[in-house]
């Protein structure tokens, strides 16, 4: 089951909208809770909106204070009203509206049935109910109510849709440029990160890369971002382009931005202990890296990992598939450092990392290419096209090798912006 949480600033609308629809015969009123009860069972959209009336007369600053909410099973479900009605209730009362009023709109015009639930997002005292996590929540619930029902999952219909939006650039199918856009116009409305380094983490996995620039300008400090495409074992396969070309999202400005905005998101996320949980559990049953991996990749969550060119471990990130946050390991205890990770694969060190037991390193310096392929968790197997042996990229020191292409603008472009960095520094 899917739900689909809309936010209005016009109640009337969007009961009129939903009344339209049973008076049409197209659907039903199939429950109201705390509403204003008619004699004869009959509502107009005028009538629903009495009931709404207090709340919104109390509102104190609350501009979209109409919740639309849709909750669409699978087609090939079968659902009484009665097991609608309790479902409602049961997601109501889960997302923390179920004290307030709202009416239950049944949906038949089209070849599914569905429900459509109207309700305000401010109590009777006039203050907005929270909706921190709220589609994660919503989430958790639809998965709830899956299991309890005994209705068709809606993960694979999800990962269906991830793969329309999200696929990793091959730069051997051309129109490199378009592939990358599709990719960095929408990550930010679907991940959460606070760093250029989680960043280029979560890029790797759709085989892009950034690099931040700067040089002068007109007599001006300028900075911008490029993003340069990879191939499947992330060297460079192509020359930068400028973020500019790929619209106001893309740039550093809005790259900031998000990353403020998710350093206040994240601070008291829910999925952070899990992460946490995750790691510790994969660490305590896996031996060697590859293992390690393949633990997490079990559970949803990719590792990217960044060595130097003497092979030392310097940086290691999760990207959590489930949630669709990105964690930095000291962001999520020191114990899980990278150095903590060096000592414990690169140097045969037994390490003690909280919440786990010691467990001498079964793995030596290695080359990860003697790894063999790991299957990758079906929440995220639209990231496993091309991948680098191992199931997952690791990005190596530097921003990687020379490669070839043909955009000798975008080539220019970065050539100059270095050129004025040099001279720059020379002054």
């Amino acid at each position: 089951m899917i739900a689909k949480i809309e936010r209005s600033a016009n109640l009337y609308r969007v009961l009129a909208y939903n009344q339209l629809k049973v008076e049409n015969e197209k659907g039903q009123i199939l429950f109201c809770n705390k509403m204003i009860e008619t004699a004869n069972g009959h509502f107009s959209a005028a009538l629903l909106a009495q009931s709404f009336a207090p709340y919104l007369i109390a509102n104190r600053n609350t501009q979209k204070h109409t919740l639309h909410i849709s909750l669409n099973p699978d087609p090939k479900d079968k659902v009484s009203d009665s097991r609608y009605r309790q479902m409602a209730e049961a997601y109501m009362q889960e997302m923390g509206y179920g004290l307030q009023p709202y009416v239950v709109f049944k949906h038949t015009d089209i070849d599914r049935s569905h429900i459509h639930i109207v309700s305000v997002c401010i109590d009777e005292e006039g203050k907005k109910i929270s909706d921190k996590f709220e589609k994660i929540r919503s989430m958790n619930v639809c998965r709830k109510l899956e299991s309890k029902y005994g209705l068709i999952p809606a993960t694979d219909k999800e990962h269906k849709q991830n793969h329309k939006v999200f696929c990793p650039v091959d730069y051997r199918a051309g129109d490199v440029k378009s592939q990358i856009a599709s990719i960095v116009r929408y990550l930010p409305n679907y991940y959460q990160y606070q760093t250029l380094g989680e960043y280029n983490a979560l890029l790797s996995l759709f085989n892009v890369a950034t690099e931040k620039v700067q040089g002068e300008l007109k007599g001006k400090m300028q900075q911008g971002l490029l993003y340069i495409p990879l191939n499947a074992k992330g060297e460079r396969a192509g020359h930068p382009i400028k973020a500019s070309l790929f619209g106001k999202n893309a740039g550093l400005a809005a790259l900031e931005l998000h990353y403020a905005k998710c350093r206040e998101s994240l601070k008291d996320h829910p999925a952070k202990p899990a992460v946490k949980s995750a790691i510790n559990i994969a660490l305590k049953s896996a031996g060697d890296e590859q293992a390690f991996k393949k633990r997490l990749s079990e559970q949803g969550i990719n590792v990217v990992i960044r060595r130097n060119g003497t092979g030392r471990l310097y940086g290691i990130t999760f990207i959590d598939q489930n949630s669709k946050t990105v964690w930095n390991g000291s962001r999520l205890g020191k114990e899980l450092s990278a150095n903590n990770f060096n000592d414990y694969w690169n140097n045969n060190f037994s390490a003690e990392i909280k919440g786990t037991v010691k467990v001498q390193s079964k793995i030596s310096t290695s080359n990860n290419a003697d790894f063999p392929v790991e299957e990758p968790h079906h929440l995220f197997d639209f990231l496993a096209a091309d991948r680098c042996e191992d199931g997952l990229i690791e990005v190596l020191g530097g921003l990687l090798p020379e490669g070839q292409g043909e955009d000798y603008e975008e080539q220019n472009f970065a050539n100059k912006m270095k050129k004025k960095n040099k001279r720059r520094k020379k002054n």
